[in-house]
């Protein structure tokens, strides 16, 4: 019996052991990419690494790369894996912030690459390397999961269910002519998160032509900050609070990180009898400022991004009634930063014109697209330099850690046709909710 009972407790101790250790989750990775000889410390992954659950790394969906071997005497740099279409990489990490450190180059050749993760959240934009030479650039992605306790979890649309955003995977596309040499990922909790509660116009929007300033803006930033986009198509203040979304935020936020509050486009289709500018909306956007503040976070607030709606005479109308009013005056009442979106975009539509405004949206009739309310890449992207321009004009302590930037106005916005977007493999015909 004593044998017994000695065993038993170490047989207990050895499962606790390896439940608690040797099962964790890995969060910390070194992948050296090509056909040649591996770094010390890096793990080789070859053309043919395709992603699996067993592995929990690899090329994704479908895509594929070619090794190529230059043979230098630097075993990171000698080799790279490149492809003349688009590629996924992805690699299964528990929630939370990372620090992904990309290597590209080729000693033979000038590259040119566009980084974006999970659901086309752009990283890094055109990066350039020349003959023989590399770049060495990092990024931070939050990586979410539905999880509030145990007991509770965000409802999710089911639209949610396969986007890369909720899925167990850190993933990353590569545009094609990349030459990747090397991925390190590592845990990042010293990392400001930044979390965007929104519609359609702030959710990653997963499928090409489909677009939102929400992930256009993480590349606007440099490492020390994580964009955690738990904006969804569809959502006014009250979905977002009962599908468990804000208590998301509020499971995981932290003193000094920030949260960016755009509405309105939904919460104009609410008709009931407490419903209303001045009633559901500025009741339930003090709530979320004081359950904010409580935290020790910082909340900006966003009037609606304009529609794009423009009278006989050429000039842009007024589409959200009295909501970006009551969002001003809530944004006093509170004490909160304040990027007025509605009167932002409204003059960026009218610079462009009731013809030129069009390629900021999914107007496309060959494809018998016409939305007024949702923007294509580029004009996601003015509208991302818009809340740049605003973390500044506001003299968030947040702009200190943005991207070199010269100042951008609504009244000189980028040109279209010298902007450069590369498409993502996903494209998809339908319009998101809240149209």
């Amino acid at each position: 019996m004593i044998k017994s009972n000695n065993y038993l407790k170490q047989l207990t101790l050895a499962l606790s052991f390896l439940t608690g250790t040797a099962f964790a989750q890995q969060t910390d990775f070194k992948f050296d990419f090509g056909s040649g000889k591996t770094a010390g410390g890096y793990q080789a992954v070859p053309a043919t690494a395709a992603y699996s659950p067993q592995t929990g790394y690899g090329f994704d969906f479908g895509t594929s790369v070619t090794s190529v071997n230059r043979k230098g005497k630097n075993k990171l740099t000698g080799d790279f894996v490149t492809s003349d279409q688009p590629f996924y990489f992805s690699v299964k990490v528990p929630e939370g912030n990372y620090k992904v450190t990309l290597t590209f180059g080729d000693r033979q050749e000038s590259t040119s690459t566009t980084v974006k993760a999970e659901s086309r959240r752009l990283m890094l934009e055109n990066l350039q390397t020349q003959t023989g030479g590399f770049r060495t650039e990092t990024i931070i992605v939050h990586i979410k999961d539905r999880v509030i306790d145990g007991e509770r979890q965000v409802s999710l649309k089911q639209r949610e269910l396969t986007k890369l955003d909720w899925d167990d995977k850190l993933t990353l596309e590569f545009t094609g002519g990349t030459a990747l040499n090397a991925i390190e990922i590592s845990k990042a909790d010293d990392q400001i998160t930044v979390f965007l509660a929104g519609n359609s116009t702030v959710v990653n929007q997963e499928e090409e032509p489909w677009a939102s300033w929400g992930q256009m803006i993480p590349c606007f930033f440099k490492p020390g900050v994580a964009i955690a986009n738990h904006a969804e198509s569809g959502l006014s203040l009250g979905s977002f609070i009962g599908s468990k979304r804000l208590e998301k935020i509020l499971r995981i936020i932290k003193p000094g990180d920030y949260v960016f509050v755009e509405f309105g486009h939904n919460d104009a289709k609410e008709k009931g009898p407490n419903d209303g500018p001045y009633k559901s909306y500025t009741d339930r956007l003090h709530f979320f400022a004081k359950e904010i503040k409580d935290k020790g976070a910082t909340m900006v607030l966003l009037t609606p991004t304009a529609r794009r709606s423009f009278n006989q005479e050429g000039d842009m109308t007024n589409s959200h009634g009295e909501y970006p009013a009551a969002a001003r005056k809530v944004a006093a009442a509170e004490n909160l930063a304040l990027i007025d979106l509605t009167s932002l975009t409204t003059t960026l539509y009218e610079t462009l014109g009731m013809e030129g405004s069009k390629n900021a949206f999914v107007i496309y009739p060959e494809l018998n697209l016409n939305d007024n309310t949702h923007f294509n890449p580029y004009g996601a992207y003015q509208i991302a330099r818009l809340v740049a321009q605003g973390i500044k004009d506001q003299k968030l302590p947040l702009a200190a850690l943005l991207h070199p930037m010269p100042n951008y106005l609504p009244t000189q916005p980028d040109s279209f046709e010298n902007y450069n977007w590369p498409p993502s493999p996903k494209a998809s015909a339908a319009k998101p909710d809240g149209n």
